[in-house]
């Protein structure tokens, strides 16, 4: 199987709903922030393996819990995968922070801020 094959694609795309869902109602660890997110999942073409990359809106020490906490409840998100998806095998999971959400809201604001200021400038020529 080719790694973006069709089946991949939607295995990618299962597994992502599914970890999502799990992440947002089943796991109960307080470690885990509620304004956490599934971005992306990439299974192997084995199915073997799967990196999780999740997006945590927050301070550092959050991130670290949220990660710290879905290491320790890796166990009981494969077992769940396992009952709600039918895949010949049930991948392992990486979890991967993953900070492109804030570095694109930060690059939004830098470009927000430069396109702000050539506007004031050329309102200010204009009025001259």
């Amino acid at each position: 199987m080719r790694k973006n094959s069709i089946k991949n694609t939607r295995v990618n795309a299962e597994v992502q709903h599914e970890l999502a869902s799990l992440i947002r109602e089943g796991i109960k660890d307080p470690r885990i922030h509620p304004m956490t997110s599934v971005t992306a999942v990439e299974v192997a073409p084995d199915l073997k393996t799967c990196r999780a990359y999740i997006s945590v809106m927050g301070n550092e020490e959050a991130k670290n819990n949220t990660i710290a906490g879905l290491k320790s409840a890796e166990g009981y998100i494969r077992r769940q995968l396992a009952k709600n998806i039918n895949l010949r095998n049930t991948p392992e999971i990486r979890f991967i922070l993953d900070e492109s959400i804030e570095y694109g809201v930060a690059m939004s604001k830098l470009i927000d801020e430069v396109t702000g200021k050539e506007e004031v400038q050329k309102d200010g020529e204009d009025n001259q």
